[in-house]
């Protein structure tokens, strides 16, 4: 009986997401959804769970909009609920919503049978609130929000799920145990781990899910992605960097087990970044670490720090000694409480000389120097300072260890410092790979990487102690 008294548009597509795309949006010339999109929409329709991955540019937000839109204008009349998650909160409120505020912008209206939504009554910042049911956002650390989504209709809607908890998971199951129930899983791959990766390999206690998975020349094919950004990515990051594999290739990055730093490590480090940017609060810069250009491809990088905080990444075409100076002079004139940790090798010398005779509080950070610094676990040492610093911006970032650090999503600084491999040598130091070494295998230099850990480098207390974790006027916990 519900259904006969439903209006004719939403009777045509209640069970078709594909149709509603094509005949109740307004369209460019020529356009349409990709066909692996069209096929995305239709096994959610189908099969009621869809996981979907891919490259970066495939069109999973606009997948995702749509089909939270076909479900909200299809059901209402009946008792519904659509709750929309991602692997962080600032995914939700700068680009999830954003893209269902866009979408909803070109509906065709007179297709739908009703009339637009109402600006702040029914389409909200961060939901859509109709006759009979309402979409909302919630944190996915929130997971009893999205398991008291029960209704007789509900759509799940889970972005970037390839940093979703299990726990959070395991609450759209909960929300998944009665009535018609649908959820969309769409992300680009992370590491081989995790929920997302589980439902993806077809693990035998996911089965429920239907997988797809869309390829690099699906999307170009389709005209998503420029096939030179995706050859200069792989010159900028190398074709086996997890960077690569996971952005343009859409493929699982390998096991992490002798990268220095895990790629997932640092992207958890960028939301937090986005997080403190929403908090629009500038502390008093701390450190200013300077990466010294040697000269050809290489940049000179300025990496300005605040606590944990790396506020701003500045990098320059190889430069004089002079200019490098006046540089990094300025920014210390403008914070001077600060202090600057220079690489020290080569041209580097200069600068720290020039910056000392001017009495500027600088840290000269040779690479090649011993230390008796040990790892957290107080077993390994390090073949050099250059080894112990990279390991320390491990330990920092380690999710096992309550990370407050907070890096910029500046692409280059994230292909760095996932570049680097480790191992054990026989006298049981452990031995970062090299800059040169790296820059043969990969054909670059890792110098915002090297900026950014010169930045959280913390000099020794006076009178130096065989202390090796301390303070320091911020509250950041430090190695020396």
């Amino acid at each position: 009986e519900r259904q006969r008294r439903r209006s004719a548009p939403v009777r045509r597509y209640w069970s078709d997401p594909v149709a509603f795309a094509a005949d109740c949006i307004t369209w460019p010339e020529g356009s349409f959804l990709t066909e692996y999109q069209q096929e995305s929409l239709a096994s959610l329709a189908a099969n009621g769970r869809e996981c979907t991955r891919g490259p970066r540019g495939l069109g999973k937000t606009a997948s995702e909009a749509i089909a939270l839109h076909w479900f909200a204008l299809t059901r209402d009349g009946e008792d519904w609920k659509a709750v929309t998650t991602a692997g962080s909160w600032h995914q939700l409120t700068a680009y999830l919503w954003p893209e269902v505020h866009k979408w909803a912008r070109r509906l065709n209206w007179g297709k739908v049978g009703r009339d637009p939504y109402i600006a702040n009554a029914e389409l909200l910042k961060l939901g859509l609130n109709l006759a009979t049911g309402q979409a909302s956002a919630a944190s996915p650390e929130r997971s009893d929000l999205i398991e008291g989504a029960h209704a007789d209709h509900v759509l799940l809607i889970l972005d970037e799920a390839k940093v979703i908890p299990n726990a959070t998971f395991d609450a759209v199951e909960g929300a998944l145990s009665i009535g018609e129930c649908y959820a969309y899983c769409c992300s680009t791959p992370g590491e081989p781990a995790g929920r997302f990766y589980e439902i993806q390999s077809r693990k035998p206690h996911v089965l429920d899910w239907h997988a797809s998975a869309v390829s690099r020349d699906q999307v170009i094919d389709a005209g998503r992605m420029n096939p030179d950004w995706a050859a200069k990515r792989a010159l900028q990051w190398g074709e086996d960097s997890a960077l690569y594999v996971t952005q343009v290739l859409g493929e699982f990055a390998s096991s992490a087990e002798n990268l220095v730093i895990p790629l997932s490590w640092v992207e958890a480090a960028v939301e937090r970044w986005h997080a403190w940017k929403a908090t629009n609060v500038l502390p008093p810069m701390t450190c200013v670490g300077v990466d010294v250009a040697r000269g050809g491809a290489d940049r000179t990088v300025l990496a300005l720090r605040s606590g944990p905080v790396i506020t701003e990444l500045r990098d320059y075409n190889y430069a004089d000694t002079m200019a490098t100076t006046g540089r990094a002079a300025g920014v210390l004139r403008a914070h001077p409480a600060g202090y600057a940790v220079v690489d020290v090798i080569g041209v580097g010398a200069g600068v720290v000389d020039r910056l000392r005779e001017e009495r500027f509080n600088v840290v000269a950070f040779n690479a090649g120097e011993s230390t008796p610094v040990l790892d957290i676990s107080g077993e390994l040492g390090f073949v050099n300072k250059r080894s112990a610093a990279w390991w320390a911006m491990r330990e920092f970032l380690d999710p096992a260890n309550d990370p407050q650090v907070a890096l910029p999503p500046n692409e280059y600084l994230i292909s760095d410092l996932t570049a680097p491999r480790w191992r054990v040598t026989s006298g049981g130091k452990i031995a970062v790979e090299s800059k040169d070494d790296i820059r043969e295998r990969i054909g670059r230099s890792t110098d915002f990487a090297d900026a950014v850990i010169q930045a959280f480098y913390l000099p020794p207390p006076e009178p130096q102690t065989m202390r090796v974790v301390y303070e320091d006027e911020d509250g950041f916990m430090g190695r020396y």
